[in-house]
This record gives structure tokens, sequence and C-alpha cells, in this order.
């Protein structure tokens, strides 16, 4: 590991780690992630139908690979492969699965309840890569990155949590700018908080920021597709019912996070006077 004065200026900083830091990298990336994204303007004006496949790839897949762009410059940045796609420093009881099943059953439920023949072959492509694209940069960012963050500045597991998954939940804020109504934007924040603290039980659970990644991937897709291609039947309206059960587990769950991560392993400890 790199003594703090071998570091750069850049490294430093982040190092310290602190929600006030995780805050600042996730505004900046939103602010990027939105002014490149208007690169593609262009294309978007020259879409007739914004449901079809190209107009996933124009507003989600080619802005997302962007975002991914980013987050990757970033962490090649600050040397953070191993904290950030390694294994985690913590990991959780077996009640956590909790969070999986639940987040999984409903993603299965919404599957099974579209109308591929409406939708077609294309679509459903468009947005199984769309939403692989989603689930890689927005976790990366939260549960990477922001948790990577919060630990470093030694908080309590379920400050991590909390931090990581009002970030997230921040950052669908923004949805009021492109005509989304206040009601429904309120909702949405409490859905992805709750959401968030399911993936970050995902990620300590399994150890690996891959499975918050694979369920955030099969999540979007999921409600996007079913919500506006919906199948006849029964299983339809249990599948709906997905967003109340997110939200009802991550709320009840929340209160039985433990653990901290031991922040005197960080290159800062002795500057902090933590060694």
């Amino acid at each position: 590991m790199s003594t703090p004065a071998a570091m750069s200026p850049w490294k430093r900083f982040w190092e310290k780690g602190g929600w006030w830091r995780a805050l600042v990298l996730a505004a900046v990336y939103f602010v990027l992630y939105d002014l490149l994204s208007l690169a593609f303007t262009p294309l978007a004006l020259q879409l007739d139908d914004p449901t079809s496949a190209a107009a996933v790839v124009v507003y989600y897949v080619l802005p997302l690979v962007v975002g991914g762009l980013l987050l990757v410059g970033f962490i090649a940045s600050v040397g953070w492969w191993s904290e950030v796609f390694g294994p985690q420093p913590i990991r959780g009881r077996g009640w956590m699965w909790i969070a999986i099943v639940v987040v999984l059953l409903f993603n299965i439920l919404r599957f099974a309840t579209i109308d591929y023949g409406d939708v077609g072959f294309d679509v459903v492509a468009g947005w199984l890569l769309a939403g692989l694209l989603i689930g890689f940069a927005e976790e990366v960012l939260t549960r990477g990155l922001v948790v990577n963050l919060a630990r470093k500045a030694g908080y309590r597991e379920i400050v991590v949590a909390v931090i990581s998954a009002a970030i997230f939940a921040g950052l669908h804020a923004g949805n009021l700018l492109n005509g989304q109504s206040l009601f429904a934007t309120a909702f949405q924040l409490v859905y992805t908080f709750a959401f968030g603290i399911l993936m970050y039980f995902a990620l300590r659970v399994t150890g690996t920021i891959i499975a918050p990644i694979l369920l955030h991937a099969s999540t979007d897709p999921s409600i996007f597709l079913q919500t506006a291609h919906p199948a006849e039947g029964a299983l339809t309206g249990m599948a709906g019912l997905g967003n109340i059960a997110v939200i009802v587990t991550g709320f009840v769950l929340i209160f039985f996070i433990r653990g901290r991560v031991d922040s005197t392993k960080t290159p800062f400890a002795e500057e902090r006077g933590e060694a």
C-alpha cells in the first residue's frame, strides 16, 4: 500500500473519504453525465418512435456507456480497482439474503408478465443491454465508490448503507427536470432509497459488487417493459406489488444493519491519529 507522502494530491484527497466527498463525487458525475449526454441530441431528434429499440440505444445505452467510462476513469485515477471490484472487507449474515430474494422474485414475476408479442424482440434486447449498463454505472458509483468513501471515514455500516442509498435516491431527483411530476418523483425517491438499502445487503451478503450490479441490471428492464407492455393474468397484479415490497423490506431491514470496517487499515490512519 502506498504511503500518504507517496500519493498524488488527487489520490490523497479521495483516500480520506467522508460523506461530503461522496456527495461531491456523485454530483460531479451527475453533471458530467447530463452534459455529455447532450452530444446524442442530434440522434434523438431523428427518432420517429420514442419506444423503439433505437430510442432505447440513444436515450439510455449511449449515455450510459459514457457514464461507465467516466467511472472507470475515476477508479483508474485513484487506483481503487480491488476496493471496488474485489472481495468486500466485511461480510453479511444469512438473513440478508432476504433482500436478494425479494428483488429477484419480483423481477422474475415482471419478466413473466410481459406481453412479448407486443413489445418485440429488438426492444427487449435493447432494454436488457440498457439494464446491464444501468446496473454497472449506478452500482459502481453508489455501492462501489460511495460505500468505499464512507468506509474510509470509519463510519458504522448502517451509516454507510444510508449514505449510499440516500445519494442513489438523490440522483433520481433529477427526473423533475425531465417533466416528471412532484408526486411521482417523491415516490421514486422513497423507492430508490429502499432499493439502495437492498442492494447494500446484496453487496454485503455475497461479498462482491457483481451481485447488486446483476440484480439492478434485471430490475429496470423488468419494470419498464412490464409497465409499458403488461400481459393479462393474475400474475400481472402480483408483479405490480414489487415496488411496495421493496419499500417495506428496505425500511424494515435497515434497522438490523451492524458492523464497521476497521478504518485504521486505511492509508490515513496515522494522519487521523487512529493507528
